[in-house]
């Protein structure tokens, strides 16, 4: 089974009040969305934590082997995670390692590409939905 999942994660501030979301589908369909306020964080905490929690929930939920394609519109982010950028920030190295351990448990064949913020307007509305929700509480 092949998946392509937008993500995209945010702070207002930085670190601030931070958001996830993502959208898993298939060539067919969107299968699954999700979004969640995730307390203070950086945008690149954001951003590594809205793909750590779509590695967890294709773990928890897709039962055959899965190749996936991660799209984010932070090219910081994906040449980090694609390991041609350095990652020097000691905050963001536990969440490295975090999605390693679960493109491991995956098989390995999870990749990410860069997108323009317009290809992935859904998951960032899907961010700010999560914060507005948490600002308006």
């Amino acid at each position: 089974m092949k998946l392509e999942i937008f993500s995209d994660g945010g702070a207002r501030g930085n670190p601030g009040p931070a958001g996830i979301g993502f959208i898993v589908q298939n060539s067919k369909c969107k299968i699954f969305e999700y979004s969640e306020y995730i307390g203070e964080k950086t945008n690149n905490q954001a951003e590594y934590t809205a793909v750590i929690v779509a590695l967890e929930w294709v773990i928890a939920n897709i039962k055959e082997e899965t190749e996936i394609q991660f799209f984010l519109d932070s090219q910081l982010v994906v040449e980090q995670l694609n390991q041609r950028y350095k990652l020097k920030n000691e905050g963001l190295k536990p969440l490295f390692w975090q999605i390693r351990e679960l493109i491991i448990k995956l098989g390995g064949k999870v990749t990410f590409q860069h997108v323009p913020r317009a290809e992935n307007r859904h998951a960032d509305k899907l961010v700010n939905e999560a914060l507005d929700g948490q600002i308006k509480k």
